[in-house]
């Protein structure tokens, strides 16, 4: 038998420099507008270009990253009216889940989000807000796929990937986390009431208020967000 290990395969190779660069990207370590090389990213990963370059261009496709073709790679900027456009497109998902829950059978509904409920209504408050954005995340997720629509299950979580950087920022600040948990307990409240107005209009301020935060980020708050959870 062979002393040595079995080596990667590429596309495991691939798979761990594109989940270790996203991770920087979503952390803050690699900051909008930062520039690197591929041989920068290969040396400090300990594989060859080939696997980075391949997780670098499906970042490309998913608009993390701009390659330049001359000088390398670069985090791309913030595009603000795109990521705004993304909140509207959310907006509209989430309102019609919400239709269709408020519709269902009451203990169904119930069933359905009973898990939310128990986090959100009947435990004590996280106060550490990376682990709070991940479970807002979650119920938002949980509450456009309990509508059992797999398209606007599909469509919606491809667009809460693509906000993510950004909507953990919303998460820095301890009046958001306790506004998150006030707002997630009233809509759930109102959808097992079959209040479906009600439901759609918290979530439609709760959403709005997120979007008014993305145009208020600047470079200044994206460093001190980088502090914060590095901290």
């Amino acid at each position: 038998m062979s002393a040595h290990p079995p080596k990667a395969r590429p596309e495991a190779l691939a798979e761990r420099v594109y989940q270790a660069l996203k991770d920087d990207i979503f952390a803050f370590r690699l900051m909008p507008g930062d520039r690197f090389s591929e041989s920068e990213v290969a040396t400090r990963m300990a594989v060859s270009r080939t696997p980075v370059r391949q997780a670098l261009f499906r970042l490309e496709r998913e608009g993390f990253v701009d390659v330049w073709f001359r000088s390398g790679w670069q985090i791309k900027t913030f595009d603000f009216a795109w990521f705004e456009s993304l909140y509207d497109l959310r907006t509209v998902l989430e309102c019609e889940a919400v239709k269709r829950l408020c519709a269902l059978p009451a203990p169904q509904c119930a069933a359905l989000l009973d898990a939310l409920s128990q986090f959100w209504c009947a435990s004590a408050p996280l106060a550490d807000g990376l682990v709070v954005s991940q479970h807002d995340e979650a119920f938002h997720i949980t509450l456009v796929a309990a509508a059992g629509n797999p398209e606007m299950t599909r469509i919606h979580a491809e667009l809460t990937e693509k906000i993510r950087i950004i909507r953990r920022l919303d998460f820095t600040r301890d009046d958001r986390i306790s506004a998150t948990y006030r707002e997630h307990a009233q809509i759930l409240q109102a959808i097992f009431q079959q209040d479906r107005a009600t439901a759609q209009q918290i979530l439609t301020d709760h959403i709005a208020v997120s979007k008014a935060e993305v145009r208020k980020i600047t470079l200044h708050r994206l460093q001190q967000a980088r502090l914060q959870l590095t901290e």
